[in-house]
């Protein structure tokens, strides 16, 4: 927007040490698209039985392409990311040949490196960020469209007017509990990322009439609930595989490594979001002993509780008994009474896993064979958690220009969105597919925005 002409001024929620939201813990990677029209296939490929109006399709694809070119030129150092997100996440899917890896500043994964870049591009154009400034209401005239922002700056009201447009950018509503119940099947999750994405601009969009989308729709990842953080830990179990879910009964009840891409899985022949049942996480001494369940910033630097709240994952996994995240039985039965499991369940599940590791085949599940690892050395472990939370997928439904909508599917003058707080995807997305999404639809708003007359 600013490049083509227009004032802008961005209102930021936070302080300094906690702005940026899910962008500046993320992979800061975008993915490659090498082609519109099969980057178009596969987004109607991974949207499966819940199809996106095409304008918004044609949109995303044609500007996703761009988002390479786009860095490069405000400055970008762009490479590929080796060893990392090289192939797509649905091979299977129609279209997936438009995926070309991972591209991120420096080809350095994780880090803040976009966010920071983003900042600096900022601070080149001298374009003011208001830190600590909430936008509480949005400001509309008689006909409807919006005018400006009500925003909060130290205890005070401050009406900005808005001669073009506002461009909501607030994130998704993971961090609201209240939104979280009502529309996603979750109860309590621990959080991936910011906890300052409560919803804000949801809020804003649907008092002035907006439209929603896609809103039960979410990406979720089992993690390791901090008791002292809003946060939780990616579980990884990288080093040995040799782990199960069960259910509160004591009873395995998936797939536990079902190939699930970004939080959605193939399961019994339809792709759904995957996990999103509390469940015990069981494994055994040998697996504790193998290395860290969870990786830290040296190994994979992403989400809010290692980059920002700097909470560490011990190499051997024994702090954490010490503290009480891990539970440890020296035997089965004495985990299960921890975890209040009937012992004799836990111990049958147990048994029969180890069977299925002896026979080489998961008959129950079908988990592939290379990680069926035996839970046959004691003592045992276990934490019990909701997925962990990472994003929230629905928000106001917009248009191809990025326009937000009415529930007549009317554009609501002077309203756009982009990014996590409407993000395009219905079900499916794969590696770089948010950051790509944002910047896409963020140029989009920024244009859209910046050529609306002033008399409008």
């Amino acid at each position: 927007a600013h490049d083509a002409g227009a004032s802008v001024l961005i209102l930021e929620k936070c302080a300094p040490d906690q702005a940026g939201g899910n962008t500046r813990v993320s992979g800061s990677s975008i993915f490659h698209s090498l082609d519109a029209e099969r980057g178009a296939t596969y987004l109607r490929s991974l949207a499966d039985r819940f199809p996106l109006p095409e304008d918004v399709v044609h949109t995303w694809a044609t500007e996703t392409v761009a988002n390479a070119d786009w860095l490069t030129s405000i400055g970008a150092n762009l490479q590929k990311v080796v060893g990392y997100g090289d192939q797509p996440e649905y091979p299977e899917l129609d279209g997936s040949d438009a995926y070309g890896g991972y591209l991120a500043i420096d080809g350095v994964l994780g880090h803040q490196v976009l966010w920071e870049f983003l900042m600096g591009a900022l601070a080149e154009r001298g374009i003011e960020i208001r830190h600590e400034t909430p936008a509480r209401r949005l400001l509309t005239d008689q006909r409807g469209a919006v005018t400006g922002v009500i925003a909060e700056h130290a205890g005070t009201e401050v009406s900005i007017t808005a001669r073009r447009g506002v461009v909501l950018a607030t994130g998704g509503f993971q961090a609201n509990p209240e939104l979280v119940q009502q529309y996603l099947p979750l109860s309590e999750p621990k959080l991936w990322g910011t906890p300052h994405a409560t919803g804000d601009g949801l809020k804003m969009a649907m008092a002035v009439g907006a439209d929603l989308w896609h809103m039960d729709n979410m990406m979720s990842i089992s993690g390791v609930p901090d008791p002292d953080t809003p946060q939780a830990w990616y579980q990884a179990f990288v080093f040995r595989p040799g782990f199960i879910w069960v259910a509160p009964d004591g009873r395995r009840f998936i797939n536990e490594r079902a190939k699930a891409g970004h939080g959605v899985a193939l399961l019994n022949d339809v792709y759904e979001v995957f996990p999103t049942r509390r469940m015990h996480v069981v494994f055994d001494e040998a697996t504790r002993a193998a290395g860290p369940i969870s990786l830290g910033k040296e190994m994979m630097a992403v989400g809010w509780n290692v980059m920002i709240n700097d909470r560490h994952w011990s190499a051997d996994n024994l702090a954490e008994v010490e503290r009480g995240i891990l539970v440890k039985g020296d035997t089965i039965a004495e985990l299960a009474e921890q975890l209040d499991v009937d012992p004799a369940v836990l111990e049958d599940t147990v048994n029969r896993w180890n069977e299925a590791c002896a026979a080489g085949a998961d008959p129950y599940f079908g988990r592939d064979a290379q990680s069926l690892v035996p839970l046959d050395r004691g003592p045992y472990y276990a934490y019990t958690a909701e997925p962990m939370l990472a994003w929230t997928n629905g928000g106001p439904r917009r248009n191809g220009n990025a326009q937000v909508l009415n529930v007549w599917g009317e554009p609501i003058g002077g309203l756009y969105a982009a990014g996590e707080v409407s993000s395009t995807y219905s079900l499916g997305k794969d590696g770089g597919f948010h950051m790509a999404d944002a910047l896409a639809f963020g140029r989009v708003a920024g244009r859209e925005a910046a050529a609306t007359a002033a008399a409008e």
